[in-house]
């Protein structure tokens, strides 16, 4: 099976590029995707605590660690206990979080208004519908319940 042929590089192919678009459009604002996409999951008046937002990105503790470090470090954001739970933590935004947020919305926004122009709501539910049941699949962590190696080829030698 070539590369082109596959569900996984399709999907990582297209993700790249709309990643590569979205860091590009960033940039000119001095943010990163990774940043735009945690903006964009604070909630502006309640705060969000640490520990839901990187289950909301399907990102790893560690690295959500890391971004929000530099999000402190720029301004963006300020960590403060929670009321309910003094063992939480919230995340809230700065004035130039809220910029920052905003300037993602509108990119996010842009960016599915264009594509919704080009291909038609059908194809779209369609991807939606197929996209969800490749989730569910993966989800159900029974994917390779049946799954065995085949053993290698054995190695051609020349001679």
């Amino acid at each position: 099976m070539k590369p082109e042929e596959t569900v996984d590089y399709n999907v990582k192919v297209c993700w790249h590029a709309i990643s590569r678009m979205y860091n590009t459009q960033a940039a000119k604002h001095d943010i990163t995707t990774s940043i735009g996409f945690v903006l964009l999951n604070i909630d502006q008046e309640n705060g969000t605590p640490a520990t839901k937002i990187a289950p909301l990105l399907g990102l790893e503790t560690r690295s959500l660690t890391r971004i929000l470090r530099s999000m402190e470090e720029r301004g963006l954001i300020f960590k403060q206990a929670d009321t309910q739970d003094k063992r939480s933590v919230r995340i809230f935004l700065t004035e130039e979080g809220l910029r920052g947020k905003e300037i993602s919305r509108q990119t996010v926004r842009h960016f599915n208004q264009k594509v919704r122009e080009k291909i038609p709501q059908a194809q779209l539910d369609t991807l939606f519908k197929v996209i969800g049941q490749i989730n569910a699949m993966i989800e159900s962590k029974s994917l390779f319940d049946d799954f065995t190696l085949k053993p290698l080829r054995p190695e051609t030698t020349s001679a």
